[in-house]
């Protein structure tokens, strides 16, 4: 009998790093963390390990149930590999909350699973790059976040030139969910199919599907009439007195989880043979409720 010879290929959707690669990596990721320790942010990291009910905390099964790795460990406990860094930092000021001095800057770069189909520039582990306040209500910490996100970009390399950073609020998107009379399922839903928009085909047909092709016609509608709010020209105004003018309001960016409260933005390459967005972030004041915490 023929032993079974074993195949040299990386598992499906994850990489090797030979020194070539690892060298181009550790070049990103000094620079990444430089630039956020200038802005007075502190380093901190996790396990990749996570109970799945982490996930399931904002009543979404979906991601775990279809887009995570999840097991039921030896000792009869549901795991996750983390596929975001945001519930897990929230659990940990959740953790010390009566001990940490407000407000907070922490970073991290993690190494994060997501169980979907494999495609250019998105694959099954990515690192991706956590900067995160806590204890500030004003708009100068979406400023600050959004002024290193900025930063980053151009000590990697890039002009203004090459990106473009758009912002909206989820206030206004809940106004129009409000408007329409959604349930918090069909918002998920929603949420979810307004966040891939662009490179969905069949949009309008799977909103109509989703929610009724009269209120679907009434919420694009809402959609395309509405332009700014009073939190986002402040905003505005201050990434231009910070010397930040690429940057401008789209309120069809929404960001695909439903625990952002306020401010998202995402980060758009202007390059025309790859003008998609290439990462992005937002509010989440009330993540750290479900760990029994007063918003944060």
């Amino acid at each position: 009998m023929t032993k079974k010879q074993i195949s040299t290929e990386p598992y499906k959707g994850v990489r090797d790093f030979y020194p070539e690669d690892q060298f181009v990596q550790d070049f990103l990721f000094e620079t990444m963390r430089t630039a956020c320790e200038r802005f007075g942010f502190e380093a901190y990291s996790a396990s990749i390990l996570e109970p799945a009910d982490l996930y399931r905390s904002k009543g979404n099964d979906e991601i775990v149930n279809d887009k995570t790795y999840t097991f039921t460990d030896r000792g009869d406990r549901e795991v996750t590999l983390r596929p975001e860094m945001t519930p897990s930092v929230a659990r940990m000021v959740a953790a010390k909350r009566r001990e940490l001095v407000l407000p907070l800057r922490w970073y991290t770069i993690a190494n994060v699973f997501r169980y979907e189909r494999p495609q250019r520039g998105r694959l099954r582990e990515h690192w991706q790059l956590n900067a995160d306040v806590f204890g500030a209500e004003g708009v100068e910490a979406e400023a600050e976040v959004i002024a290193l996100a900025h930063q980053i970009m151009l000590d990697l390399g890039a002009t203004e030139h090459d990106f473009e950073i758009r912002i909206n609020d989820r206030r206004l998107l809940n106004e129009l969910f409000s408007a329409s009379a959604l349930s918090d399922a069909e918002i998920r839903t929603v949420t979810k199919l307004l966040d891939a928009r662009e490179k969905l085909t069949d949009f309008d047909e799977k909103l109509a599907g989703a929610i009724g092709a009269e209120r679907a016609d009434k919420l694009k509608s809402g959609l395309s009439s509405a332009a700014s709010s009073a939190h986002l020209e402040e905003l505005l105004s201050l990434l231009y007195k910070l010397g930040i003018t690429n940057v401008h309001v789209d309120t069809s960016i929404v960001r695909g989880f439903d625990y952002y409260t306020g401010v998202v933005f995402e980060v758009f390459d202007t390059a025309p043979d790859n003008r998609r967005s290439l990462f992005g972030g937002g509010r989440y004041d009330g993540l750290v409720t479900i760990f029994g915490e007063e918003p944060i």
